[in-house]
């Protein structure tokens, strides 16, 4: 078992804070989490453009990917206050942070605004109808932000843990 410590770099001599490790850790389970919601419903909301049965599929799904994609981003942005703390608001934390604040706005867009039609349509009986273009178009504009928020945001913390560190 001291090998294996020794081999970690635990008992090594090798020089380590507990507040990288805890940040990156947090920022890396935020994509996790999030990133996962995120392409979970939006290949649902894809398939959903024309096809009933994944328009009521991606109604029922949301329910389980929204609070998801939420505590992702909440656990990134913890994660970053912890891994950028040293840095402050320059570089690489400030388009992180940047990038954080349109997701939360596209986030909130459609948690208060595009969600509450779904359920709607799902309580009116609806759910199995394909949506109206108009908000199918407005959806396909937040996928994607979605997208290229996400995985740029993961492409950039890879190049910041890779490159900058």
């Amino acid at each position: 078992m001291e090998q294996l410590f020794t081999y970690l770099g635990i008992w090594g001599n090798k020089v380590f804070s507990w507040n990288d490790i805890i940040g990156i850790f947090l920022l890396i389970s935020g994509f996790i989490i999030g990133l996962g919601a995120v392409t979970v419903i939006d290949l649902h909301g894809f398939l959903g453009r024309t096809s009933s049965y994944w328009t009521e599929a991606t109604i029922r799904t949301h329910k389980i990917t929204k609070p998801l994609i939420w505590i992702g981003i909440f656990l990134a942005i913890i994660g970053g206050f912890i891994t950028y703390r040293d840095i402050g608001f320059s570089g690489t934390a400030l388009i992180h942070s940047l990038v954080a604040i349109v997701l939360i706005l596209n986030g909130c867009f459609l948690s208060f605004w595009v969600s509450p039609q779904l359920l709607k349509r799902e309580k009116e009986g609806k759910a199995r109808e394909i949506l109206p273009s108009s908000l199918q178009i407005k959806i396909a504009v937040s996928f994607v932000i979605s997208v290229i928020g996400w995985w740029g945001s993961l492409f950039l913390l890879v190049w910041y843990i890779v490159v900058l560190r």
